[in-house]
């Protein structure tokens, strides 16, 4: 039988090794989906978040640096372009719905995105927040690589950024379809829109898991409010820094 010495060496090895990351994070994330299929598409074990979750133990366990994992990681998170653009392909498809309803979900995506960026760093600085956190929470429900180039613009931690990003999303899949059928709102591209200006890529996510119609107009909407965002948060930022300024 192997001993302790030789599991030690393969360990080693395979920390080592730029694909050590690539492979646990597939392998975390398959066996999160065969969970959630198990547990009948529970929100509340969305594959993501278990996903995360038995990542962070696993480097918390074995002591291995972010950086030295994130190594492998990346080619996962370089992906994640090539997976927006083929968001296209399901928003191609609702093409004539799309245009009857451009000047609403315009409408819809500056509004939600302004409010939301707006609101959050109001309740944050009421409470005591300060300006550098404050400036982290504004891009909150924007897609991660923009959302911190976003805070890094305005004055915000990227990093604290990301995490908040991550977990608006977790909490957009988890409650968004519940929030949805309390308010009887049952028209999914409604229901796209809001997921996709409020919980970015993994509520998109969530949103193809309904139906493909919510799924494409969430994307579209991921999509247009990143955009709008870039645009929009920094210019509201400066304006609201004098007031940010002073304790809430």
């Amino acid at each position: 039988m192997p001993n302790e010495t030789s599991f030690t060496q393969i360990w080693v090895y395979l920390a080592a090794s730029p694909l050590f990351g690539l492979t646990v994070t597939l392998l975390a994330y398959l066996l999160a989906y065969r969970l959630y299929v198990y547990a009948r598409q529970n929100p509340l074990l969305n594959p993501v978040i278990t996903a995360v979750a038995l990542l962070i133990a696993l480097l918390l366990l074995t002591g291995m640096p972010y950086k030295d994992y994130f190594d492998g990681a990346q080619f996962v998170h370089f992906l994640l372009g090539p997976a927006t653009v083929a968001l296209a392909l399901p928003l191609y498809r609702q093409i004539g719905k799309l245009q009857k309803l451009w000047l609403p979900i315009l409408t819809a995506l500056v509004c939600g995105v302004s409010i939301g960026g707006v609101s959050a760093v109001l309740i944050a600085w009421a409470l005591g927040a300060a300006p550098q956190t404050l400036m982290s929470l504004a891009p909150k429900s924007v897609t991660t690589p923009v959302a911190m180039g976003i805070a890094e613009r305005i004055g915000g931690l990227p990093s604290l950024t990301a995490v908040l990003v991550v977990t608006t999303g977790i909490i957009g899949a988890v409650l968004g379809t519940k929030l949805f059928d309390l308010l009887r709102i049952h028209d999914d591209s409604v229901r796209g829109v809001a997921m996709g200006v409020a919980a970015h890529g993994i509520g998109t996510a969530r949103a193809f898991q309904v139906s493909a119609e919510m799924g494409a107009f969430a994307g579209l909407a991921m999509a247009i409010s990143a955009f709008v965002a870039a645009v929009v948060l920094p210019w509201m930022a400066e304006l609201l820094m004098p007031v940010l300024a002073t304790p809430g």
